[in-house]
């Protein structure tokens, strides 16, 4: 008995000093992933591809209002009634919408009519008129040999190729490591335990305390959802967009997506009460078409849908019709959640709409807050070249193996900004519960709560993580402390702020430098339509030197829908010239919008936003170490059909990266700037520069053309000093009729409107001395100055001066292998020259005949160390000796084998050049526009101190934290298990029992309890063995003796 009693003493002991389960199973889920990996099965990622195309003969027509269907056909019939088209009808359109008035129409005009076109567009009601487009998205199944994956975590990535009939693929797909940004072991470990997302996030705080999404209406465009999938309990309406008689997900994105947001059990979403509305706008064959798209969106109006998540995107800003309803939709309220784009890493590859400035652009991250490989990278390329892009994405999430909904039930996970996506539309559509006066909410207020909230993430720019991480609990104390104001984004300019603004930190400011342009994005939480009210106030700090700099201020003379812009450009007055410190001050903003509830005609409610300033400023440099980038005569994809650089890149057909020194060129630009080099950019003819300011211009990848008066003026300038060096690309007309795309569903040819550069208009600028690049098409690794070398898709030098260097190698010529199919190797191929001016005191010009390696986009083998010997050459006057002496140094061409390229006769380049204008016959330039003119604000200074820490000192007005306390819930947040291969991933979770309690209460006391029985039961035999030793034997010679002389085995801890 006595011994049974120790055991008793002992059991409680062992219970009362147990650490907690939550974090024991942690550890042993992560300790043992390894045994849950099935490494003779076959690992499957899953890849998402976007292309579009136009439809042959049918165009969208949109109105300036919403009218009834015979309306709509009295306007096109009267407009078409004069015109030489006669066949041509409206192509009926049977979806939920099709009883309601619209504001489009969809017409098929047989006849090659551009007049017919132009007088539609004459109508009075008319709008726009733009081709119809039909959109594919292809899902593949590929081995993933170079990885091991567990078999049920399937990886989602999505690529996006928009408006052109080629495919685009991202760069981060095909690679073995493109979940991995920098500790490749820990995201293997994680990319092997799915998480709860929602639990995550802390979603289950707010579900305790009674908010699980009622009352809230968000809509998934996708695939469809299952009418009896047992993950859903409020499916409010399914509606079918497409050609196919079936509501139901026939691939499961869909599905995956709508649980996330509000799956009710296993996986669960954020908002399980909130009403789904299913937009079933992608067919089983993954098609879909703009109409399709704009008809949903107006249904979304019609039914006054609170949150819309998009996990779809492409480059293309200029696709009117759609980027014109996104708005709309804003503008009706609904908060629109999209993903930023699976294109990273590369700089500048935002999607469309989610690079929008009233839509929640969203990137991913992984379950260690990386900022996952395949996120899409900033900044807007709208704003190019003139301005600066905008910062994106707006917020990141875990959008790397996040667990949701099977299509028949279950859970799977994947990965990819579209499943980032949902993540924040669910936890919105959580958030948008909490709040009762639901008219606080709109697309402006919704963002802000979030980004103000929003936790950032160590050593990540502005760029990759927008304003930081998803906060949903404190973005739930700010919407619920919340009244309507504007706000900014960023909310503060600190250029000495590194790594997060990068790359304003990377370069101090001087006198006489290119202004700095910030451009800010203004959040109006007050109303759909503001304004700013006078012009922004500059205010500089005079205790921090404020005085010393300059600032200019454009801004959007209406804020629509929700949001508008503010471009600031600052520069160094020239008090500060020679001087050296930090200058701080604040522009002052006074936004106003229209007072909604107010019954006073006129009235208005304001809100003052200060914009923190904070610059470095240095002595000017030398002008040997200043280059200057010319950005003015790079074009790229949208609007025209601008071709890859690199021809070997046969699936990224598209140049849509900006070309920007902080693009697609980055790294270029952080090589510059770390041997000491200071790198502007020029966003205007050449004709705005001082010349005498800058050692050299740097022509890079250039498909503009040139104003004669730019061509006089360069001539000039190197004749006074200034050093040219140019990076040409290929430029050939065969092979641009080669590269042209026919496609079998529009039936209809596209043409590049120019080669990887404009070589004939680069030949005008250079012939004066007596230069010239050729038609040839080359490419090869070769080896130069003991650097490895890989020429990409370059052409070759035909003409150059003979008092010059030229360096030539060994290619292979490409152009005959795109043309015949026949390789071929080429001696003696002319790609490097070097040549001094004759000039008193003239410059220098460097040419080499390919971008390849310094652009990031397809760079093998970077060039780096040889554009340090261009520069040294050109701006320090310094031969480098590896390559005056090289051994593959030759006579300068002077009659090329090749002919000089001529322009591609047809081409449409002057439809979107800022130099060319159409004409009858040839295009012809326009006249030289005016240089960009900045009207400097007038100062009005405070002699007051500044804020020490910017970001901390910006905060959203009147957001009291305190005010809104949450309950104080156990800390340990509950652990999900890993799944054993060949798992359904099903935890059946009885009904009737909120998400969040299941997991934190009965998820965790169920292993408690059953540790408990076991113990009890362990005890109770325990005992009786001892009381059945401690009786004196009976003679009853049949009784068997008890075995209980055996060590009782340890007790095991049951797996979760």
């Amino acid at each position: 008995m006595r011994l049974g009693s120790a055991w008793l003493w002992m059991l409680l002991f062992l219970l009362c000093s147990r650490k907690p389960v939550g974090l024991e199973l942690g550890h042993a889920t992560i300790t043992n992933h390894q045994g849950l990996l099935c490494p003779n099965c076959t690992h499957l990622t899953l890849k998402v591809e976007f292309s579009t195309a136009m439809v042959e003969h049918e165009y969208i027509v949109a109105f300036k209002g919403y009218f009834t269907a015979k309306a709509r056909s009295k306007f096109i019939s009267s407009a078409l009634k004069n015109s030489d088209v006669v066949d041509w009808k409206i192509i009926p359109r049977d979806n939920p919408a099709s009883d309601y008035p619209s504001d489009f129409e969809v017409v098929q005009i047989k006849e090659a009519h551009r007049d017919g076109l132009l007088t539609l567009q004459d109508h009075p009601h008319i709008k726009r008129v733009t081709p119809q487009r039909k959109v594919f998205r292809t899902l593949k199944f590929t081995n993933s040999a170079d990885e091991v994956v567990p078999c049920n975590d399937t990886r989602w990535t999505q690529k996006w190729q928009s408006s052109r009939p080629l495919r685009r693929t991202s760069l981060s797909l095909g690679s073995g490591f493109w979940h991995a940004t920098g500790r490749h072991s820990s995201r293997r470990l994680l990319r092997a335990i799915p998480r709860q997302v929602a639990q995550t996030l802390q979603a289950d705080v707010l579900w305790q305390m009674g908010y699980t999404g009622a009352g809230v209406k968000v809509a998934v465009f996708d695939t469809g959802l299952g009418e009896k999938h047992p993950h859903f309990k409020n499916v409010k309406e399914r509606t079918n967009w497409t050609n196919e008689k079936t509501l139901d997900d026939g691939l499961g994105h869909g599905t995956f997506v709508a649980g996330v947001i509000a799956s009710m059990r296993e996986c669960q979403g954020f908002a399980p009460d909130s009403e789904l509305h299913i937009f079933r706008v992608f067919t089983n064959n993954q098609v879909s078409y703009t109409s399709w798209f704009l008809d949903a969106f107006n249904y979304a109006i019609l039914k006054k849908i609170d949150v819309l998540n998009l996990s779809i995107g492409g480059p293309d800003f200029m696709d009117h019709p759609f980027v014109d309803k996104v708005w709309e939709l804003t503008a009706n309220k609904v908060i629109m959640v999209s993903a930023i784009g699976n294109d990273g890493p590369l700089y500048g590859t935002l999607n469309n709409p989610a690079d929008q400035m009233d839509v929640i652009g969203v990137g991913g991250i992984d379950f260690e807050d990386n900022i996952a490989r395949f996120s899409s990278r900033g900044m807007t390329t709208w704003e190019l070249p003139g301005g600066y892009g905008r910062v994106k994405p707006d917020i990141v999430t875990y959008g790397s193996g996040v667990r949701g909904s099977g299509i028949k039930g279950g859970c799977r996970s994947l990965s990819g900004t579209s499943v980032a996506s949902p993540v924040v539309a669910g936890a919105v559509t959580l958030l948008a519960s909490t709040v009762q006066n639901r008219e606080l909410i709109n697309p402006a207020s919704m963002k802000q709560a979030l980004i103000a909230s929003a936790r950032r993430l160590p050593g990540v720019n502005m760029f990759e993580q927008g304003h930081g991480k998803l906060d949903l609990l404190k973005a739930y104390q700010i919407l619920n402390s919340y009244r309507p104001q504007a706000s900014l984004s960023p909310s503060y300019i600190d250029l000495t702020e590194c790594p997060y603004m990068w790359p304003y930190c990377s370069q101090p400011i001087y006198y006489g430098g290119m202004p700095t342009i910030v451009n800010v994005t203004i959040l109006n939480g007050m109303g759909v339509t503001g304004r700013i009210v006078d012009k922004p106030i500059w205010q500089p700090y005079l205790p921090q030197n404020g005085d010393s700099i300059e600032v200019a201020v454009s801004y959007s003379h209406v804020l629509w829908p929700w949001s508008g812009y503010l471009a600031v450009s600052i520069t160094v007055a020239k008090k500060a010239a020679l001087w050296e410190g930090i200058a701080q001050g604040h522009v002052m903003v006074v936004v106003a919008s229209p007072a909604e509830n107010d019954s006073e005609t006129g009235a208005e409610q304001t809100s003052t936003v200060k914009l923190p300033v904070k610059v470095k400023i240095i002595p000017t440099p030398p002008r040997s170490k200043r280059v200057l980038w010319d950005q003015y005569h790079n074009l790229r994809y949208p609007p025209g059909y601008f071709p890859r650089d690199n021809l070997r890149m046969k699936n990224d057909p598209l140049d849509w990266n900006g070309d920007h020194i902080h693009t697609n060129f980055r790294d270029m630009y952080q090589h510059l700037r770390s041997m000491g080099y200071f790198v502007e950019v020029l966003g205007a003819p050449i004709t705005c520069f001082d010349a005498s300011q800058y050692g050299t211009l740097l022509m890079v990848d250039s498909e503009e053309e040139y104003f004669p008066e730019e061509i006089i003026k360069l001539r000039r300038d190197i004749d006074n000093g200034l050093s040219l060096i140019v990076f040409s690309d290929w430029y050939n007309t065969s092979v641009m009729r080669k590269v042209k795309f026919y496609d079998e569903n529009t039936r209809q040819w596209w043409m590049p409107d120019t080669g990887g550069a404009n070589i004939p208009a680069l030949n005008d600028l250079i012939s004066v001395w007596g230069m010239a690049f050729s038609d040839g098409l080359y490419e090869g690794d070769f080896s130069m100055a003991n650097h490895d070398m890989y020429y990409a898709s370059g052409c070759s030098i035909a003409k150059f001066p003979q008092d010059g260097i030229v360096i030539a190698q060994t290619l292979k010529d490409q152009g005959l292998e795109v043309l015949k199919q026949e390789t071929t190797m080429v001696d003696n191929v002319p790609i490097l020259g070097l040549y001094q001016t004759p000039s008193e005191g003239g410059g220098r010009i460097a040419l080499y005949g390919d971008s390849n390696c310094i652009d990031d986009s397809h760079r093998q083998k970077d060039c780096f160390w040889l554009l340090d010997s261009l520069l040294q050459y050109t701006s320090h006057s310094v031969m480098p000796p590896s390559l005056s002496h090289s051994e593959n140094r030759q006579r300068p061409p002077t009659v090329s084998e090749h002919p000089l390229p001529e322009r591609l006769e047809g081409n449409h380049l002057y439809r979107y050049s800022k130099v060319l204008e159409a004409h009858l016959g040839d295009p012809k330039p326009r006249p030289l526009p005016a240089c960009p003119h900045l009207s400097w604000a007038k100062p009005q200074p405070l002699n007051e101190t500044a804020p020490s820490n910017l970001w901390k000192h910006q905060k959203l007005l009147s957001i009291d934290l305190d005010k809104v306390a949450l309950p104080n819930f156990r800390q340990n947040r509950p652990q999900v298990r890993p799944l054993s291969p060949g798992e359904s991933g099903a935890w059946d979770i009885p009904g009737g029992i909120m998400p969040g309690r299941y997991n934190q209460d009965v998820g965790q006391t169920i292993p408690v309890f059953a540790f408990l029985g076991a113990m009890v039961v362990l005890a109770f035999f325990v005992v009786q063995i001892t009381k059945s030793k401690s009786k004196p034997k009976r003679r009853k010679p049949r009784v068997k003796r008890p075995q209980c002389l055996q060590q009782p085995l340890p007790p095991k801890t049951p797996s979760v």
